[in-house]
């Protein structure tokens, strides 16, 4: 059995796990990367995350650090703007509109939008120039033993390997995870997201729109142009039987159904890729630490895709650890390293993660009264301009001052 040794072995090749590889990789650690599914780097190949990534602006300096951001830049579209819409009356047209603009508290957009198999495409060309970052697609974790000095991982293909620090960013169902005892809260909605990307006659004009009505929020987020016509990507949740329903129309059904549903606000909208459906919950881990380990993005925690929270919640789990590791590099993987990133870290998830599960239940709910109050709320927010602008600042991860 082949034995060897790294600084940091990543448990998870998504677009979290990659980020991860890259960043340590640029500051100077040896790393290995593994996931058992090669990355699908293709928009039209099966399997393809259909999804899209807005980047807010904390992640930036991630990016950059990784060596990733001159790659991500010429793919990325400007989300200058956030609109909310309520449009919880008897038709999915708008009641109250409220644009959230980030020209308000930065000279930066609030963050930049790519697709999320473009992202596994250039960030794995990152790591195949990289001399100390080792990826390895199609190979996963079969099994951990950690010890007070050292990880010891073996690999599908029945490598070992032995790590000073073992970060799991394999999933919601983290195999690590499991292996270590750490247990997870688990919050259920009977929802599901249906993703895709949908062309429109007019400009989306680099505004993101969330538009709340009963069983879920309907998101457009600007993406370049597609075939000379204005594109935009689609998160739609719904409850579970009503998105299956969905996901199963003739297209041109579909696009009636998608076009009502956004309240025809961009014009009629035609579907411009495949649909994909993606499961909702909400989840945290008991500990983001255990023993030579470092949980980060869905392995530590999972939110329904509602303000941009999840991946940019990874990165900043990445930016943590990677501070930690860079102020002390020979207590990488140390318990007092490990503590300190869980004792920064979760309590800031669990707020979050909390806030996203208010909005999403009281955005799922049909009664009128609950309606009028969503509605209500959005406007009241909106008007007290302290508090527009801290709302901002804390949806971007910046914090309430500066």
């Amino acid at each position: 059995m082949t034995r060897i040794s790294t600084d940091i072995l990543v448990s998870g090749g998504g677009v979290a796990g990659l980020t991860a590889a890259a960043a340590f990789g640029a500051a100077g650690f040896s790393v290995i990367c593994v996931d058992p599914t090669p990355p699908v780097t293709d928009e039209t190949a099966e399997g393809a995350d259909l999804r899209t990534t807005a980047f807010l602006q904390p992640s930036l300096e991630v990016l950059r650090a990784a060596g990733l951001w001159d790659r991500l830049a010429p793919h990325a579209t400007d989300l200058q703007i956030m609109r909310i819409v309520d449009a919880g009356g008897k038709t999915p047209s708008p009641r109250i509109t409220r644009d959230f603009n980030a020209s308000d508290i930065s000279d930066l957009p609030f963050g930049w939008n790519l697709p999320n198999w473009l992202l596994r495409r250039e960030m794995v060309a990152r790591l195949a120039e990289m001399e100390n970052v080792d990826f390895r697609p199609g190979i996963g974790t079969k099994s951990v033993l950690t010890r007070d000095t050292e990880a010891i991982v073996t690999l599908s293909d029945g490598c070992r390997v032995s790590a000073r620090l073992l970060i799991a960013a394999d999933g919601r169902n983290s195999p690590v995870r499991t292996a270590l005892g750490i247990g997870v809260r688990t919050m259920r909605y009977g929802q599901k997201a249906l993703a895709f990307a949908v062309t429109h006659p007019q400009p989306h004009h680099n505004v993101s729109t969330e538009i709340h009505r009963s069983g879920g929020p309907f998101t457009l987020v600007p993406l370049p142009d597609r075939d000379g016509k204005p594109c935009s990507a689609v998160v739609w949740m719904e409850r579970g039987p009503e998105a299956l329903r969905l996901a199963a129309l003739p297209e041109a059904e579909f696009n009636a159904e998608l076009t009502a549903r956004s309240g025809a606000i961009f014009g009629p909208l035609v579907l411009a890729t495949r649909r994909t459906v993606w499961p909702i919950i909400s989840q945290i881990a008991d500990r983001f630490d255990g023993e030579r380990t470092a949980l980060i993005a869905e392995a530590a925690h999972v939110v329904p895709p509602i303000g941009a929270q999840g991946l940019n919640m990874s990165l900043a789990d990445t930016r943590v650890l990677l501070e930690l590791a860079q102020a002390t590099p020979d207590d990488l993987g140390s318990a007092r390293m490990l503590a300190t990133y869980n004792r920064r870290r979760r309590p800031e998830v669990l707020a979050r993660v909390t806030g996203i599960d208010m909005l999403n239940r009281a955005s799922m709910r049909g009664e009128r009264v609950l309606r009028d109050l969503r509605a209500a709320g959005v406007a009241a927010l909106y008007t007290l301009k302290p508090v527009r602008k801290s709302l901002m600042r804390v949806g971007m991860g910046m914090g309430t001052k500066g």
